[in-house]
């Protein structure tokens, strides 16, 4: 009797999955293992704190008044607690501006990448020559890319002849294919175990759907990992914009973030706006720098820990070859 073949795909990937997590060994608990994870646990605890006390101090900067700030009376609390910062720059309709240009590349870049990505891994995954003759050549074209570019001229060049200038896709297309997170899903597609894929064939299963039907679901761990890599990539992206945007209306956030950090002048507040809003009297270069810095940095630390129970997983697995 011939098995329904969503059982069967049901029943291969409960299967996989144990595979995939491994065998938990066992370590036993000596004095000088204790020593070293205790030791382990201050260093990266001084590590972590040496990242969060900049932000610490950002933080208490953009809510401190004028006054205690320009006589660097703030450490790590507000003094003199005031929303004048804040209220500058949500009033500024180019934050918003460049917040959504910012939001809209991270969505359609991460599906053009997530896309690109599992289609080149899948194929250099496979080792028999039957399947694909040229994979040696095709993978060594592409770790050269990992080493060598064009260079900025040759490929603001290419993005120019292209007429893609002020173009919103010149923040995506030339970084279409990261090689990186390829390698890093390559690796996890050859991880999994090949009799998953022979049974599937068998079955009456061609390529496209073994990947889709199969690989893809057994592959969560390294493609929320890839996700975070993309995600991120895109956020922090400033200079492209800066070379490819040449209207600051459409710069994404991070380039408006370092024009802002480069050029802002408190003089250039308007007296309208002081008298639509006495407390921007309150407002310092400081702290419109430090508030905005907030502003474009807590969005994408909110993102980290929905991902970060895949993270190290994706990353373990899809760093090692059998």
């Amino acid at each position: 009797m011939k098995v329904p073949f969503k059982l069967f795909i049901n029943a291969v990937s409960q299967a996989s999955l144990r595979y995939a997590g491994g065998i938990r060994m066992k370590i036993k608990e000596s004095p000088s293992r204790k020593l070293f994870m205790i030791s382990n646990y201050v260093l990266l605890g001084l590590l972590s704190l040496t990242c969060l006390l900049p932000l610490i101090n950002l933080f208490a900067i953009s809510f401190s008044a004028r006054s205690m700030v320009d006589a660097n009376a703030v450490s790590f609390w507000p003094k003199g607690f005031n929303t004048a910062a804040y209220e500058y720059i949500l009033s500024n309709k180019q934050y918003f501006q460049s917040f959504g240009i910012t939001i809209a590349r991270v969505l359609l870049g991460w599906i053009i990448n997530l896309v690109l990505i599992i289609l080149v891994a899948y194929p250099l995954s496979k080792d028999d020559p039957r399947i694909f003759r040229c994979r040696k050549y095709y993978t060594w074209f592409f770790l050269v890319t990992m080493v060598f570019n064009g260079g900025l001229i040759p490929t603001y060049l290419v993005v120019s002849r292209m007429h893609l200038i002020n173009s919103f896709l010149a923040l995506i297309l030339p970084e279409a294919l990261p090689m990186f997170c390829v390698l890093i899903m390559m690796n996890f597609f050859r991880g999994l175990p090949k009799a998953i894929e022979e049974a599937a064939l068998v079955d009456g299963a061609n390529w496209f759907v073994t990947m889709w039907k199969i690989y893809l679901p057994l592959s969560k761990p390294s493609l929320a990992t890839v996700s975070l890599f993309v995600i991120v990539n895109h956020w922090n992206a400033w200079f492209d914009g800066l070379i490819y945007m040449n209207l600051p209306e459409k710069y994404p956030l991070m380039t408006y973030l370092q024009s802002v950090v480069l050029k802002f002048d408190v003089t250039k507040i308007t007296s309208e706006q002081l008298m639509l809003n006495p407390h921007l009297m309150e407002v310092t270069g400081r702290g419109i720098k430090g508030a905005l810095i907030l502003l474009c940095t807590v969005p994408i630390l909110l993102v980290y820990p929905f991902l970060q129970k895949y993270f190290v997983a994706g990353v373990v697995m899809g760093s090692v070859k059998e």
